[in-house]
């Protein structure tokens, strides 16, 4: 899994093909994000969490995903609008995705075989779960859903990995 998450393709919300390879020596959280889901607030934790590291080596990147009932169903430039004017979001906010299922994005084939804190792996369960990743690739954490991003325990996750 560690070797290739740099190299997978995704678009941008500018439709431009790119990679996580830019992240390699950071560490980066990697959210599907959803502009009209009870979790959403949750956007303001992590512009929080990348206003407080991303001079460390750290960023949030958002995958917005449509599959959990239809909660996010903007087009890419309206999803910008809405992170940027609603959340002040200054991370990088990517193309619309899947992450489950037979279209399920190969990033998210991969982010999938990780396990959360109760030994689980497979299906993102809703919006918003996120998976933190340390420099090199190697996922060290999967938070689902319900987890805040500001939870103590994980900000000292994200500490513990930033880079020297």
């Amino acid at each position: 899994m560690t070797s290739t998450l740099y190299d997978i393709e995704f678009q941008t919300a500018e439709g431009e093909t790119t990679t996580l390879d830019a992240y390699r020596d950071k560490v980066v959280l990697v959210v599907n994000v959803a502009s009209k889901c009870g979790l959403t607030p949750q956007y303001a934790d992590l512009q929080e969490l990348q206003r407080s590291y991303a001079d460390r080596g750290f960023s949030v990147v958002g995958f917005p995903c449509n599959q959990f009932n239809g909660q996010e169903p903007g087009t890419d430039a309206e999803i910008q609008e809405f992170c940027s004017t609603t959340f002040g979001v200054d991370f990088p906010v990517f193309s619309k995705i899947e992450v489950n299922g037979e279209g399920r994005h190969p990033l998210y084939s991969e982010l999938a075989e990780a396990q959360d804190a109760a030994g689980e792996a497979g299906d993102v369960q809703w919006n918003f779960e996120k998976f933190l990743i340390a420099p090199g690739g190697t996922v060290v954490s999967r938070l689902r859903p319900r987890t805040a991003p500001s939870d103590p325990e994980f900000v000292a996750l994200i500490e513990e990995n930033l880079p020297a």
